[in-house]
């Protein structure tokens, strides 16, 4: 079944093809990776916030 929808998607000249998706994808990508390094640091200090609040209330 893999085989046969590969063997259709590779014949189909319809539509997008493996570059602009290609493309899509690495946008995506760094669209992500420019997320995280922006809010990365915002995340972790909320994290280790919530962490400590949470080892004071359980006595720790």
């Amino acid at each position: 079944m893999m085989r046969r929808f590969l063997s259709r998607f590779g014949r189909d000249e319809s539509g997008a093809t493996a570059i602009e998706y290609g493309m899509i994808l690495a946008l995506m990508f760094l669209v992500i990776l420019g997320a995280l390094q922006a809010f990365g640091g915002t995340g972790s200090g909320i994290f280790n916030t919530a962490m400590d609040k949470i080892r004071a209330a359980m006595g720790g």
